[in-house]
């Protein structure tokens, strides 16, 4: 195993605090190393320093001239002319632009790519390329799972080291060996992938919590020992004085973020029927059909998760939902009680030359009112932010505006396109903590597979020729038959077939038990909080009696899981 990289006590100093503080960091062949922090932590910088990009202000960084480095950035650079020119000719590269979806356009120029396209044919060039260490910034951004399968692949299979940052738990507990969190300047190197970082993470701070009691019940003997009057005070050793002082004035460290992520809020009541579309098309003015005959209907509480391949039409399908755009065949409804909030992708309609509290305040309000200064510090927009303009922002601090300007509105039907994209790890977290417990209708546009693993109950998938189905089986059969496995394993020694197959079928019914449960769940605890908010008698009989039904089906569904769990 090779040495290619080696840092030693490398440091990097901000405009108002360390950015990387005495990090060392040995990088062999066959390392595949995740790193991951909050958005401004430092992991691009991090990323730029073992290139060779940016210079770090202490430290040593031993590269041999014989290693060569291949970098992805965010958004990143190709060179002039079409797309055949930049990559040039190679069945290796045909192969990755057609598990890319990108074959067929090789004769675009490389001026008019867009942003995931770009991202795309990037990554057909740097695989193609001679490398011995690989670097990778948020490389699954605008990546459909086919493409995201091709990537996990090209990792797996390469030779040399590979270093990402990536929000994708899936593929970095897939196909990491190390992780390094950046945390407050301070970096932790840890063993394994993205599940061995959250057991050291909870360990970290069990003891740090615990240091804490300890230095706590120090400082109150300490305190005892120096309040035993001036005169007793006169014959003790300055020495303890001095350290029961710095005992006492210590405090623990400042989290990264001030207060956590509040994206809580009253949503209004939805009717039974939400939206409901019936043999709804789309096409544009040229002939082209994007969707065709596609028919769905959304309750209250639904939790849809919507796939498929890059350009099938899926943010299409979305904007017809969201009425952003009208069917060209075919009636869209919804319900006289839907409000309706959409996180696009990109920056949606955001008006860039406008600050902060200019966009949260609206076209009608004051910026700077109390009431949006409270509401800011909850997405944590703080201090100087506030008056940053939107183009200023980072691209998770965008993406974190564009969610609190959703949210503002109160609504109780939420679209959310690449939702993800750009936002860190902690961000995607409390967000997923949020949406299980919020009581509306979700819609998510996702290639991200944890989030829908844990946000949605069913998953559709728009096909190449403008059709919509459900995925039998959900995002676990979406996931084997995107890695070419089959959903249920052929019979083997003394099974039958028909013993095999009902083993998959069963686990995904206890899943849709459990996810049944969970929105029920979510059901309760929103009707039990209108119930103590209400004042209003025959309100609370009606809520009482819906309470009562919920707690019944509540059960009922407990008992059915325990029954599958036996």
């Amino acid at each position: 195993m090779a040495i290619l990289i080696d840092l030693q006590n490398v440091s990097l100093e901000g405009s108002e605090r360390p950015i990387l503080e005495g990090l060392s960091l040995t990088i062999s062949s066959g390392d595949r190393i995740g790193v991951v922090g909050i958005n401004g932590a430092g992991k691009s910088t991090l990323l730029k320093i073992i290139a060779g990009t940016l210079a770090p202000d202490g430290g040593n960084i031993r590269r041999p001239k014989n290693v060569h480095v291949g970098f992805l950035e965010q958004i990143p650079h190709l060179p002039d002319g079409s797309i055949r020119n930049a990559l040039g000719i190679g069945w290796e590269i045909d192969a990755a632009l057609d598990r890319l979806g990108m074959l067929n356009a090789v004769e675009i120029s490389t001026d008019h790519l867009s942003g995931g396209q770009r991202k795309r044919v990037a990554l057909a060039r740097l695989f193609s390329q001679h490398n011995d260490v690989i670097i990778l910034d948020e490389p699954t951004n605008h990546l459909d799972l086919g493409a995201i399968q091709w990537l996990e692949n090209q990792i797996t299979t390469f030779r040399g080291a590979v270093i990402l940052v990536s929000h994708d738990r899936f593929l970095l507990d897939q196909v990491t060996t190390r992780m390094v969190e950046i945390d407050r300047g301070r970096t932790y190197v840890h063993a394994g992938g993205y599940s061995k970082l959250l057991e050291a993470q909870a360990e970290r701070d069990t003891q740090a919590a615990s240091a804490e009691q300890v230095r706590r019940n120090l400082a109150r003997t300490e305190l005892a020992w120096l309040r035993r009057g001036v005169k007793a005070r006169s014959t003790k050793p300055q020495a303890r004085i001095d350290a029961a002082q710095r005992l006492l004035s210590t405090r623990p460290e400042a989290a990264a973020r001030e207060g956590t992520l509040d994206l809580s809020g009253d949503t209004p009541r939805l009717g039974t029927m939400v939206m409901k579309a019936h043999n709804v098309a789309f096409a544009y003015r040229n002939g082209r059909t994007i969707l065709n005959n596609v028919n769905l209907e959304l309750g209250p509480g639904d939790r849809v998760g919507i796939v498929g391949p890059n350009g099938a039409g899926k943010s299409t399908f979305v904007n017809l939902l969201a009425r952003h755009s009208e069917p060209t065949a075919g009636t869209l409804k919804h319900g006289p009680t839907v409000k309706l909030a959409y996180f696009e992708q990109g920056d949606g309609d955001i008006n860039l030359d406008l600050n902060v509290q200019e966009l949260v305040a609206g076209p009608q309000g004051t910026p700077g009112s109390l009431a949006d200064v409270a509401l800011m510090k909850r997405f944590w927009f703080a201090g100087a932010l506030q008056k940053t303009k939107a183009r200023d922002l980072s691209g998770g601090e965008r993406r974190r505006l564009q969610l609190l300007l959703a949210l503002a509105q109160r609504p109780n039907v939420l679209f959310l396109d690449e939702p993800t994209n750009d936002l860190d790890l902690e961000t995607i977290r409390l967000l997923e903590d949020f949406l299980s417990q919020w009581p509306g209708t979700l819609v998510v546009v996702s290639h991200d597979r944890t989030f829908l693993s844990r946000t949605t109950d069913r998953l559709l998938e728009v096909h190449a020729d403008g059709t919509i189905a459900d995925i039998p089986g959900g995002i676990d059969a979406w996931i084997a038959r995107a890695a070419g496995l089959s959903a249920a394993p052929e019979a083997s020694g003394g099974e039958s077939s028909e013993e095999t197959a009902s083993v998959v079928p069963r686990g995904r019914i206890l899943r849709d038990a459990e996810k049944d449960m969970n929105r029920l769940e979510r059901r309760r605890v929103t009707l039990s909080d209108k119930l103590t908010k209400s004042s209003n008698y025959v309100e609370q009989a009606r809520l009482g009696a819906d309470l009562e039904q919920v707690l019944k089906d509540l059960h009922a569904a407990e008992e059915h899981w325990l029954s599958l769990a036996d």
